[in-house]
């Protein structure tokens, strides 16, 4: 382009100077005019068109000088658009001008960019932007691991990564309503996951608005991850069933026998034996209650144990005689596997000694009479102690061996009423070893018994 603009000055310039040449000469010979005169006629004539072509030629540039400090003026908005000098000066100002504010443009958005990719990388919840056709434009790090998506999402329908229908019609019926919605999405298997999704759409910018767009640009869904609350939810709900069920037979019981005796039992045989039952009943209440106290202080955060240095041989000695004449009714033995004399842990000496019985006290309500229960106690692993309590009683279906410590469940509810268990003993076990920063687990063979383990740092 600047090599053609050159060709054509340069033609330019030989055309005037071949054009006062033929004037010149031809009013030299043949008007037999002086050569000073015939001069002074080709300059009168080529002057002046040379003036009008050359404003031809330069209209271009004056036109675009004119357009570069508008442009400036205008869309940039500077303080002063001063531009002094011919129409190159006032151009080549007007194109430095532009660069400079179109760097600082970029610069800017840059930046913003920046900080969007930084607020998506550290956001916890997933989010996911359509543009208007709902294809996916942005996709952040949380919501692929989430959900397990592929790295490259974009140009794709939420449908086709996510596969449900729900969430694909929410997102097109934002972009067509503009309004904003909010869904619960369930996952199915393997993911297994609840959202709480809100969608909102994307609006036009003020910008936009005032050269007249309309309609919105696209949406944005954010996935909030509830799954954990829902199982809260559940086991709050299942925890309130739990009591009111417990705590009604009881009282149902108490209710039954105290009325039969205001209306005249009082002075039967039978009198003496109906307040018995109450009494069991009402320990039996009174049992559930301290036990919920129980776990309600370990769970609370003013809950501390007071640990020390104590020999493992020692509190299980003191839980074993503690049991002892449990185990002597039903011709159960207990039996100390080789555990060390000089093996301690690093704990507390009632709360662990609570644990051993809770486990001990298990083992022999459930085991068989004449039976028996080996305690071991060895390192399980750098350190930690690993304590194991295992009868020979009837075992523990595979299928409920991963709720046992879950509250009130029982593996045979008729049984372990009968024989007084509240439902909460496991669950005890299970937040005091966790509490010492150990771990809790049994392992069972249906019909040939189980075995309890856990661990405690060394």
């Amino acid at each position: 382009m600047r090599l053609r603009y050159h060709w054509k000055w340069t033609i330019l310039i030989f055309f005037l100077l071949l054009l006062l040449l033929i004037i010149q000469g031809y009013s030299h010979t043949a008007l037999k005019q002086s050569l000073f005169l015939s001069s002074l006629i080709g300059l009168l004539v080529v002057v002046p068109s040379a003036y009008l072509i050359a404003r031809t030629l330069s209209q271009p540039i004056y036109d675009l000088t004119r357009r570069m400090i508008q442009s400036v003026s205008d869309y940039f908005k500077p303080e002063s658009a001063s531009y002094g000098g011919d129409d190159l000066d006032k151009l080549s100002k007007a194109i430095d001008e532009i660069a400079i504010r179109f760097r600082n443009k970029i610069d800017e958005v840059s930046k913003e960019r920046d900080y969007l990719q930084t607020i998506f990388k550290g956001m916890a919840e997933g989010v996911l932007v359509v543009d208007e056709r709902g294809r996916i434009l942005v996709a952040n790090h949380a919501l692929r691991q989430l959900l397990h998506l592929p790295t490259s999402v974009a140009n794709r329908t939420a449908l086709e990564i996510i596969r449900n229908a729900e969430l694909e019609e929410a997102i097109r019926n934002v972009i067509r309503q503009e309004n904003s919605t909010s869904l619960e999405l369930n996952l199915p298997l393997p993911l297994g996951k609840t959202f709480e999704v809100n969608v909102v759409p994307i609006m036009p910018s003020p910008e936009e608005m005032e050269k007249g767009a309309e309609g919105v640009r696209g949406a944005i869904a954010v996935f909030h991850d509830i799954t954990r609350l829902k199982e809260l939810e559940k086991v709050r709900q299942d925890f309130v069933a739990n009591v009111s069920h417990e705590l009604r037979t009881p009282l149902t019981t108490i209710k039954g026998y105290a009325e039969t005796l205001l209306e005249g039992a009082l002075r039967e045989e039978v009198a003496a034996q109906f307040v018995k039952i109450i009494k069991r009943h009402a320990d039996r209440l009174t049992k559930i209650v301290e036990d919920l106290l129980t776990l309600s202080k370990i769970e609370s955060k003013e809950f501390q144990l007071k640990s020390e240095d104590v020999l493992v041989i020692e509190i299980i000695d003191d839980a074993v005689d503690f049991v002892k004449e449990a185990a002597e009714k039903k011709a159960i033995s207990i039996r100390k596997n080789d555990i060390s004399p000089l093996l301690s842990v690093h704990a507390d000496r009632g709360y662990l000694e609570h644990v051993l019985i809770n486990l001990l006290d298990n083992a022999i309500k459930y085991g068989r009479e004449g039976g028996q229960i080996i305690i071991s106690a060895i390192v399980g692993g750098p350190g930690e102690i690993r304590v194991s309590i295992g009868d020979n009683g009837p075992g523990i279906p595979k299928e409920d061996l991963p709720r046992i410590f879950e509250r009130f469940y029982r593996v045979d509810r008729g049984r372990s009423r009968e024989l007084g268990g509240t439902g909460l003993g496991l669950s005890i076990v299970k937040h005091l070893v966790q509490a010492h920063g150990g771990r809790v687990w049994a392992e069972s063979q249906f019909g040939e018994g189980s075995t309890f383990y856990f661990t405690l740092p060394e």
